[in-house]
This record gives structure tokens, C-alpha cells and sequence, in this order.
């Protein structure tokens, strides 16, 4: 009977999960077990922090949106929450993104906006 030599499969799927970790440091992109465990946690993360992302950006707008409404108190003492609110109450359907642009690159057309939705 011949000898049958291992197939390559098992090298195949070593050298895929090593082009991943490739970047690691140390053992972490060297041993097969240490690279599969990185792997593994890397995804985690990967997946967990696209959810904190959304999280952080709308933080961000957020406090955007209420430090421009706060900083114009000469004409009228307005917050975020209460602007929020008459904008659902209206059904002025702008998003935090968006008023958050406004109020960063035109904050006379966020101030027009909490104006007439007070009125």
C-alpha cells in the first residue's frame, strides 16, 4: 500500500486566518492557536464597536445641537430637549445628523428654526 500524504486544507485554512492577523504583534500573528483566539476577539470587537459608533455620533450631535441652541439666550432661553420636543409637536421631521450640521456650518438657519417653531 503507498503512503498518503496529508492534503493541504488544514495549511489553507492556517495561512487565510494568518494574512488576517498579519498586522498583530508578536505571537499574536505567529502561533496558530494565539491567532485564531485573535482573530476571534478581533471580530468581537469589530462588531461591538460598530453599535458603540452609532452610540458616540449621536452623543455627539447631541451636544452639538444643544451647546448652539444655549449659546443664543439673548433672544430667547431654549434647550435641546425643548426644542426636540416642538419639533416632534410640529412634525418637522429632521433628524440629529442633520441639525447638527446646521447648527456647525449655518447656526442664523438652526436660530430661524427654533424661532418659528416656538411662534
Amino acid at each position: 500500500m503507498t503512503r498518503i500524504k496529508r492534503g493541504y486544507i488544514a495549511r489553507k485554512r492556517r495561512t487565510k486566518i494568518c494574512l488576517f492577523t498579519s498586522s498583530f504583534r508578536g505571537a499574536h500573528s505567529r502561533l496558530t492557536r494565539t491567532i485564531t483566539q485573535q482573530k476571534i476577539k478581533a471580530l468581537v470587537s469589530a462588531h461591538r464597536d460598530r453599535d458603540r459608533k452609532k452610540r458616540d455620533f449621536r452623543r455627539l450631535w447631541i451636544s452639538r445641537i444643544n451647546a448652539v441652541i444655549r449659546e443664543n439666550r439673548k433672544k430667547i432661553y431654549y434647550s435641546y430637549s425643548r426644542l426636540m420636543y416642538n419639533l416632534y409637536k410640529r412634525q418637522l421631521l429632521l433628524n440629529r445628523k442633520i441639525l447638527a450640521q446646521i447648527a456647525i456650518l449655518n447656526r442664523n438657519c438652526l436660530y430661524m428654526i427654533s424661532n418659528e417653531i416656538i411662534k
